[in-house]
């Protein structure tokens, strides 16, 4: 299984830490964000990740190369002509990258402790969402979870954790260009197609500098 880690995002919020550094080079205990997930994805048995790139996207390959100091092959998808593509944007783009077989996508500015897993099988479900605990700037949650089924609504929702499992036909029917992944979400999980599990541990959205902050303490 190849991943795939968003990292073409602007990253508003973290202003004016972003105005000279993409947000997945913001470093946590002296580690750029994105090396966590690096190492993470190695020791979990990956071989292949796709990062795509947009704002100041060329300070990420030139910190990472082409992964073989780090044991993994990167590849870049580059949207820098076209402006970050939003997340399901960005993976229609990458499709080619990421070829026929279920891919696992990370978003880059978080931070956690998950194990991904590289042989995992999505069956008949196009999705598989990894949940997590609301946070007190996502209090209201943004899905429920019925045993392994993902809702839309539910009497408890939990947060999107930014990570999940996802097979190339959930995508199929969507144009190239900027599209967010929620509503391609909500379509799938309409029709029962999206799996999903909470994960307890350690996670963290590293979405403002005091969050930020808040961590390296």
């Amino acid at each position: 299984m190849k991943a795939m880690i968003l990292a073409a995002g602007r990253g508003e919020r973290m202003r004016p830490l972003t105005d000279t550094l993409p947000k997945p080079l913001l470093e946590v205990h002296g580690k750029p964000l994105i090396l966590w997930h690096l190492e993470r994805l190695v020791a979990s048995g990956f071989k292949e990740v796709i990062i795509n790139i947009a704002h100041l996207g060329h300070k990420i390959p030139k910190a990472l190369g082409d992964g073989s100091n780090y044991g993994i092959s990167i590849t870049y998808s580059d949207e820098q002509d076209e402006g970050a593509l939003e997340s399901a944007g960005g993976i229609v783009k990458a499709l080619p990258l990421l070829g026929d077989e279920p891919f696992l996508v990370v978003n880059g500015d978080v931070f956690c402790d998950y194990v991904f897993d590289a042989n995992f099988d999505l069956g008949d479900k196009l999705a598989h969402l990894i949940l997590v605990p609301n946070p007190e700037h996502n209090l209201k949650g943004d899905f429920g979870l019925n045993g392994t089924s993902v809702l839309n609504e539910d009497k408890i929702k939990y947060t999107f954790s930014g990570i999940g499992y996802y097979s190339p036909k959930l995508f199929n029917n969507l144009e190239y260009g900027k599209s967010a992944l929620s509503p391609l979400l909500r379509d799938a999980i309409a029709k029962n197609e999206v799996s999903g599990e909470l994960f307890n541990n350690i996670w963290h959205d590293i979405g403002t500098p005091q969050r930020l902050e808040d961590i390296n303490k």
